[in-house]
């Protein structure tokens, strides 16, 4: 298991637990985390799955893949932070990730 702290547009934090080898995705749909929609089912074909990665978790999640940056043109406020929750994979090295987000998804 690993950690995920969501933090929330008005700074309230939710941390949840998620298997290894789960999208943050998934733990924010099975943990109902406000903001993350995820319309899709994980599929990367929408953007309400939007997240911003903070910035000391931004190199251990990695680069978004050209179907996740052709994804992303659809969502609200992107910054180089900007990733979709579908596309990160819990890992070990992952544990303790924080995420926030965005307020266009409220």
């Amino acid at each position: 298991m690993a950690s995920i702290t969501f933090i929330q547009p008005d700074g309230t934090e939710n941390v949840v637990d998620a298997e290894l080898g789960m999208t943050v995705m998934e733990a924010a749909v099975k943990n109902s985390v406000r903001g993350i929609a995820a319309e899709c089912g994980g599929a990367c074909a929408c953007a309400t799955c939007h997240v911003y990665v903070e910035e000391a978790w931004r190199e251990a999640t990695g680069q978004p893949e050209q179907m996740e940056e052709d994804m992303l043109d659809f969502a609200f406020d992107i910054q180089p932070s900007s990733r979709l929750s579908c596309q990160i994979k819990m890992s070990e090295a992952l544990d303790g990730l924080k995420v926030r987000i965005p307020e266009k998804q409220f």
